[in-house]
């Protein structure tokens, strides 16, 4: 088995195995908690730029299949695992994961102690990182390391939106939900077609007059890659939005720009959240709801509590961060993380129900 190597922006080394396609990956390093699910993980348009941990101990037992997926490729820039394996166990699935992440050209290295990797992140933060199984001196991975952008300031939802409008659902539906893709997971998409919706997707910087052109009952302001602080034009689409006085629902980086519309900033969290075992306290209810995540960024929970227009209905229980906000004096909410989760808890997908209400409520339906 061909050695690969894992250098870290500062200077941590790890020598572990290949696997999936040979050569160089770069991004900012991540770590993802979940028990299963790596096939919808590593196509999740939200991890664009970044090289994910998987922190459950044992990675492609169970195959690849085709309808797995949230996005139509890998979006990952590279992978880290503990323990991987080419073969698979599901009789359902039609590749392995060896021969999945070759076909997405994607580089993995494997065998390595993920755990001390995981809690050097925890501690020291996220950062830039290289993978290489081609070989490269340690002094020539450094150099094409150190020419890797931050994910500070980068802005990549544009890159993953799609370039087309296209639809899902029944054109007849009584229902019509325009959705903005800065990188839309297919199951949110599912999830309300499921509720009854006709759902438009619309590229990233798609202007307003084409999008009403649709005319919609409601909009969605999806989840995505990279610094929402580098998004103004998204911004500046929320806040259209927000004065036509239609309901709108956010997820993710749809949570940061509904909130930075509101004069809300965002901040780079020191490691971020990503994995389906979260713990958030819905104000609500009063009840605690199990989630999943994969954010970097969030907004200021100072400038949130001290805005008279928001309402916190969501916080993590692990750090106090916001998960969840709703305007007073417009029909719009959001959440920092996933109710779709698939795989994963399915606490929040009352949300969605919450969505399609207020829709019909605005309609008077």
């Amino acid at each position: 088995m061909a050695v690969a190597t894992l250098l870290l922006q500062d200077g941590t080394l790890f020598t572990g195995k290949a696997f999936g396609a040979v050569g160089i990956a770069t991004g900012e390093i991540a770590f993802n908690t979940s028990m299963t699910g790596y096939q919808e993980i590593i196509t999740d348009p939200s991890y664009t730029g970044q090289v994910l941990i998987l922190n459950n101990c044992y990675t492609g037992n169970y195959g690849t299949l085709a309808t797995d997926v949230e996005s139509n490729s890998v979006k990952i820039s590279g992978l880290i695992c503990k323990n991987i394996t080419a073969k698979d166990s599901r009789h359902m699935a039609d590749d392995t994961l060896q021969s999945y992440l070759e076909k997405n050209n994607i580089v993995c290295i494997y065998d390595i102690d993920t755990r001390a990797l995981v809690m050097h992140v925890r501690q020291a933060g996220a950062m830039n990182c290289i993978i290489d199984s081609t070989g490269k001196s340690n002094e020539e991975l450094k150099a094409l390391l150190d020419k890797v952008p931050s994910m500070e300031g980068l802005e990549l939802s544009s890159t993953v939106s799609t370039t087309e409008a296209y639809t899902v659902g029944n054109e007849n539906a009584a229902l019509k939900i325009a959705v903005y893709d800065y990188g839309v997971k297919n199951n949110i998409l599912q999830c309300m077609v499921e509720r009854g919706a006709y759902v438009k997707v619309f590229p990233a910087k798609t202007p307003m007059a084409d999008m009403q052109a649709f005319a919609p009952d409601g909009y969605f302001i999806s989840n995505g890659p990279g610094d929402p602080s580098t998004m103004a034009y998204a911004v500046e689409t929320v806040k259209e939005i927000l004065a036509t006085n239609k309901p709108l629902f956010g997820i993710c980086l749809g949570n940061q720009l509904l909130g930075m519309a509101a004069g809300v900033s965002t901040y780079k969290m020191h490691n971020g959240h990503r994995g389906g075992n979260h713990p958030v306290m819905n104000f609500n209810t009063g009840l605690s709801e199990i989630s999943t995540q994969n954010h970097g960024f969030a907004l200021s929970p100072e400038e949130v509590r001290s805005n008279d227009n928001i309402i916190v209905t969501h916080e993590n229980l692990n750090d106090g961060t916001i998960e969840g906000i709703r305007l007073k004096d417009k029909p719009a909410f959001s959440v920092q993380y996933h109710p779709e989760a698939t795989p994963g808890p399915h606490d929040s997908r009352y949300l969605f129900d919450d969505f399609i209400a207020m829709i019909k409520k605005s309609k008077g339906v």
